[in-house]
């Protein structure tokens, strides 16, 4: 028996949030069998969780059926490019394809690539040579990944298009054969060319400046029940948490915690009206700075003019991170709204936020988010390494990060700015304070201020 597919996927995304991957495999298979109704569903998808029983030798059942099966459906993923097994099923796959290229000349594109959440860092140079994007799949699943189309509504146009293309793209492609190995041991393959994900986010030691730009909460003293757009507020912008229930008592005390553990210093300050002084300051003490934005407040003041001034710059060692809350409106003409926004009050950065090693991320989600942060971090490091134009001494720039032999070792403490308040200092890890509730309805922005 041949599948028609393999469904290859990070056993990390199935743990944190199974249902979804569950779902895309059950819709994959079933709009495969109304373009094939003779196939049984054993032979349109093969997948681990439902063809392994006890006692069966798994990577035996797993190197025998990607050595036959007809394609390969892989979940790209920040967790897929991190595991190991995954990197083997790819690599085995794509030397089948090769082999059969070479016996007889006829190219088989049968390893179909799914962006089930957009990869957090460059991908190895084998994957980057089989295209992952078409137009046909839209600019959301571009954008966001399926997961999120998935999440947003699962019988919606966007995600049920991606299905479609998918399903559609398998059965042209298990139409042309490809040839068989004689014979496979998974255990015996080398996966990815290089180090896994988390090893090569590891950034250059040195001093990382955050400034938020969030909002307050206005109304009583206690938490609320269920968090308004944007997440959960308290009295200070730092206090904000758009991930719902909070992991932590906030998103920058999050940011401060893995910039620390990553060998940082850092300094926290609210955005304001000298933010392009601030910036200037610390390219030129060879900081780089990273702006966490809260996208319900980027287009009101205290916030907005001094975003909009830093667009109109040039900013190239700052990166900026807009997280999309968890409990934000699903896709629709309120969602579209506030991201419309965003792009009025960054319409420079946002024209480049698709671009390589963007330090311009919009829509960061739970999942990604200290992923996108660390390599924000790394890419404006390397840019400030890469600077000329320090006082005529690279060495300056090089020492900076603990990268010259006589360099002293930077502390891995988180440093305020300034005098921190009782609400400023690093907490540890809390399942939600007391202090956050929602943002009133009433303080949302309106569709004007948004867009204003």
């Amino acid at each position: 028996m041949r599948p028609f597919f393999f469904f290859s996927y990070a056993h990390r995304d199935q743990l944190a949030g199974g249902s979804f991957v569950d779902q895309f495999f059950s819709d994959l298979r079933d709009e495969l069998a109304l373009l094939e109704p003779t196939a049984g569903p054993d032979v349109l998808g093969y997948r681990d969780t439902e063809r392994l029983r006890l006692g069966d030798d798994w990577e035996q059942q797993l190197s025998g059926t990607v050595a036959t099966c007809r394609t390969l459906v892989a979940l790209y993923s920040p967790a897929y490019f991190a595991s190991a097994y995954c990197g083997k099923e790819w690599a085995a796959f794509n030397e089948r394809m090769i082999r059969h290229r070479d016996l007889t000349g006829r190219s088989v594109p049968a390893l179909i690539p799914v962006i089930w959440e957009p990869p957090s860092a460059e991908l190895p140079a084998e994957v980057l040579r089989i295209q992952y994007l078409q137009h046909d799949l839209g600019e959301a699943y571009a954008a966001d990944g399926l997961r999120a189309l998935l999440r947003a509504d699962p019988r919606g146009p966007d995600y049920l298009r991606v299905v479609r293309v998918i399903a559609e793209r398998v059965r042209e492609s298990a139409a042309q054969c490809l040839a068989e190995l004689p014979s496979l041991d998974l255990g015996r393959v080398d996966g990815w060319s290089r180090a896994p994900v988390e090893e090569q986010l590891s950034a250059r030691p040195g001093l990382v400046r955050l400034f938020v730009a969030a909002g307050r909460a206005t109304r009583g003293d206690g938490p609320s029940a269920e968090p308004a757009g944007g997440g959960w507020y308290g009295p200070e912008p730092w206090d904000w948490a758009p991930y719902h229930p909070p992991t932590l008592p906030s998103l920058v005390a999050r940011a401060q915690q893995v910039i620390t553990r990553a060998g940082h210093i850092t300094t926290m300050d609210e955005i304001g009206p000298g933010l392009a002084g601030e910036l200037d300051r610390a390219r030129e003490g060879n900081q780089v700075s990273v702006l966490l934005v809260d996208p319900w407040s980027a287009g009101q003041e205290p916030y907005r003019q001094a975003l909009r001034e830093f667009d109109d710059q040039n900013h190239p060692v700052t990166g900026v991170l807009l997280p999309v809350g968890t409990d934000d409106p699903p896709d629709g003409p309120a969602r579209a709204r506030l991201w419309e926004g965003v792009r009025t009050v960054f319409p420079r950065n946002w024209l480049h936020r698709s671009g390589p090693e963007p330090l311009f991320r919009v829509k960061v989600t739970r999942e990604r988010f200290e992923s996108e942060l660390l390599r924000a971090v790394t890419v404006a490091q390397n840019r400030l390494l890469d600077e000329e134009d320090n006082g005529g001494d690279p060495h300056t720039v090089r020492a900076s990060f603990g990268l010259e032999p006589d360099a002293p070792k930077l502390p891995g403490l988180a440093i305020p700015a300034g005098p921190v308040p009782a609400a400023r200092r690093l907490p540890a890890i809390e399942t939600r304070t007391p202090a956050l509730h929602p943002l009133p309805v009433a303080d949302r922005p309106s569709r004007g201020e948004l867009q204003s």
